[in-house]
């Protein structure tokens, strides 16, 4: 049995409207809510004066303009943005060309695929190139306020949080959410990766995660342990599920989550599928065709 995770899902908020949520952050929430993206993506500002914008969200003209209402009358100093996918990143440029900011983010691109068979979340966004690349440790500072980029690949190869130095805060992007567990979707997405940014994120010891999408984390080392705890337990699910005789990953996600909405199965289809190919690697289960969702496994 998965550990369960202690989630925080409780948020008061409007709209398009920015919110002062500590003394350094305000957060915006756009109207995009859905499965993937919980209330919808949190746009985190950064300082007062000369500001910081953290996952400026969709390329929607109302919540665009809401973003600039937020920030009348101070400079936009840095857009830096986790991960390049659709509810993250397509507001970067704009809000670039309106403010005169430079659009900060990892360039690694992603991990090739030989399976193309199921289409997770919203997507990349394909056409995202930052201005300035970021890598792990690069800080980035304003009047009072210290930005450090933390490098955490699993849900996507080039995925890099923020911590705020003056709150000993996190801005995690996708790789931890309050609200859900995270995709992990090969082959961009990477399950040892995942660990292993899991136990550098707990190691931190940070007091706040404030992820884009949902509420914020206040019980960092014990709730991201819980994460780390529960994929390890879903990797004893699917050990017991191949020793019951299911080979293919479908049969075994109607099993394990026949209690979550069957909208998210193809999700769990590709989470369970970044655990299978991490047990491969571990020589627990041996596959004979290349590591996809329609092959067949077995254990070693």
């Amino acid at each position: 049995m998965a550990t369960q995770i202690p989630f925080v899902r409780d948020m008061d908020f409007e709209y398009e409207t920015a919110q002062q949520v500590s003394p350094l952050i305000r957060r915006l929430v756009a109207n995009n809510p859905g499965p993937f993206t919980y209330k919808g993506t949190g746009v985190y500002i950064i300082g007062r004066g000369q500001v910081a914008i953290i996952d400026p969200g969709p390329d929607n003209a109302e919540h665009i303009e809401a973003v600039l209402k937020a920030v009348e009358g101070e400079t936009v100093t840095h857009i830096l943005v986790t991960h390049r996918h659709m509810d993250h990143s397509p507001a970067a440029h704009p809000l670039a060309e309106r403010t005169g900011a430079k659009v900060y983010a990892s360039t690694l691109p992603p991990k090739p695929s030989d399976c193309d068979e199921l289409r997770l979340e919203a997507g990349d966004d394909h056409y995202f190139t930052p201005d300035i690349d970021v890598a792990d440790g690069q800080r980035f500072s304003g009047p009072g306020w210290t930005i450090e980029a933390v490098f955490t690949p699993g849900h996507t190869t080039n995925h890099m949080a923020y911590a705020l130095i003056e709150e000993n805060a996190l801005f995690p992007g996708d790789h931890i959410m309050g609200w859900s567990t995270t995709v992990i979707g090969p082959p961009d997405g990477d399950m040892t990766d995942y660990f292993n940014s899991l136990e550098k994120v707990r190691d931190r010891n940070y007091e706040t995660l404030w992820p884009t999408h949902g509420p914020p984390v206040r019980e960092v080392r014990p709730f991201v342990q819980a994460f780390i705890d529960h994929r390890l337990g879903r990797e004893a699910q699917i050990i017991a599920q191949m020793q019951a005789g299911h080979t293919r990953i479908k049969d075994m996600v109607s099993v394990i989550y026949a209690d979550v909405d069957k909208r998210l199965h193809p999700a769990a289809c590709h989470s369970v599928l970044a655990h299978m190919i991490r047990l491969v690697q571990l020589g627990r289960v041996v596959s004979i065709d290349p590591p996809c969702v329609e092959t067949e496994y077995r254990l070693a």
